[in-house]
């Protein structure tokens, strides 16, 4: 019997661009509606279900319809049964059934996480998606088997769907293919119309091959005026890509907001005003270069770092805390830190090397030839980028001196 996902050794991620044709973009569109509705679904019952139990006095009618709710909420077939147009559009119980589960995900995640809210009305927008689990016959697993599987290294099959052309980095997987299993796959419509592929993935073996030891650690300061600095020196500037659309961003929103009153003005519906569309499109076409770029630098950057060193230390970030800071907002959230180091924990277990965060109080004023701490009047702000260590006369430069003491705490730690 073949193992379940969650008991595999290795888990990897895979994101792919879809080619659909046009009558696949129609079903496409049609389970991202259906999955979208499933959830509201839940969402609706639970919401009355809430309503009836506050009555006190057991009346029957209202007993009798809590029964009905808690029946229809466990019951996908149910569901079907009261709305005929799912089963019209192409909708497979799969969709419905992964709607079900997102939702119960999202109470769980509101119990363990209370900052994130309770699950409410999901609205319609121009990007979508929806998942569907990988089945497979007998014990037979691997990029080639299953209800979603490769046919070849720019093609697959999914489940309602038939084949579609994809692009991405799957290739290189194709070298293990009997041994990887696919799992969820999850269908995605972005602002702009495309469409993308995710799929998890699992094996027993790696999904790369642990690089050779370099004998080498670094510790990286990540600032606003350059995008990180290293123990050793080395300056990564920051691109700053944002910032660099900016303006022409800022225009096009403001005509996109014009286009929008306009069609209000007119009692017209947004998705049938055909200008307010166009430029829908062209706004989010910017944002999306923004973040392809962004999202490309950091892979290079990321990837350098830990294929290059053994031990890769880095400062805990609360981004969300630092984002309240509304002089820094804009740098904080173009340079996409979070991100990064999320980029890094996860390669790191890709490659066989090690990454570590540490706590970066006191790693910008101590000096880290004889571990002085800048105090009181001597407290260095952020308009000082140079300064000279009043005990021991060391001069240094702020953030190669903060980036070699967050190396310090890292190698203390092990």
């Amino acid at each position: 019997m073949a193992k379940k996902m969650a008991d595999l050794n290795y888990h990897y991620g895979l994101k792919m661009r879809l080619f659909p044709s046009s009558a696949q973009k129609r079903v496409i569109d049609n389970n991202i509606n259906a999955s979208r509705f499933a959830y509201n679904e839940m969402v609706a019952i639970d919401k009355e279900l809430y309503a009836l139990r506050q009555v006190k006095i057991p009346i029957t009618i209202v007993q009798d319809r809590i029964e009905y709710l808690q029946r229809r909420k466990n019951n996908t077939q149910m569901l079907f049964a009261i709305h005929p147009w799912l089963a019209g559009a192409g909708v497979g119980t799969d969709v419905i059934d992964q709607a079900r589960r997102a939702y119960q995900s999202a109470w769980r995640l509101f119990r363990q996480v209370h900052r994130s809210g309770v699950p409410v009305f999901h609205r319609k927008r121009a990007d979508g998606s929806y998942q569907l689990p990988t089945r497979y016959t007998k014990s037979k697993i691997g990029l080639m088997e299953g209800s979603n599987r490769f046919i070849d290294k720019k093609h697959v099959v999914l489940s309602g769907l038939g084949k579609i052309r994809v692009s991405g980095s799957q290739k290189r997987l194709f070298n293990d293919a009997e041994n990887i299993r696919v799992g969820t796959i999850t269908i995605r419509r972005d602002a702009t119309g495309q469409y993308f592929l995710s799929m998890q993935l699992g094996s027993d073996t790696p999904f790369a091959h642990a690089t050779k030891p370099v004998q080498s650690a670094v510790g990286i300061d990540l600032n606003t005026e350059n995008f990180l600095t290293d123990s050793n020196g080395i300056i990564v500037l920051n691109p700053r890509y944002y910032r660099a659309i900016k303006g022409r961003l800022a225009k096009e929103q403001r005509i996109l907001a014009r286009r929008r009153l306009r069609a209000k003005k007119e009692h017209r519906a947004l998705r049938n005003a055909k200008n307010y569309q166009k430029q829908r499109v062209l706004v989010a076409n910017l944002q999306r270069i923004v973040a392809n770029r962004r999202n490309a630098f950091l892979h290079l950057v990321s990837t350098t770092l830990i294929k290059n060193h053994d031990l890769v230390v880095a400062e805990e970030l609360r981004s969300k805390n630092m984002l309240r800071n509304h002089a820094l907002a804009m740098s904080i959230a173009d340079v996409g830190w979070r991100t990064f180091l999320s980029m890094l924990a996860y390669k790191a277990d890709l490659y066989g090397r090690q990454f570590v965060t540490v706590d970066p109080r006191n790693t910008t004023q101590t000096c880290s030839d004889c571990g002085f701490v800048m105090s009181g009047n001597q407290k260095l702000t952020l308009a000082d980028r140079e300064w000279t260590c009043p005990q021991c006369g060391a001069f240094h430069i702020r953030d190669h001196n903060a980036a070699k003491n967050i190396l310090a705490k890292g190698l203390a730690l092990n």
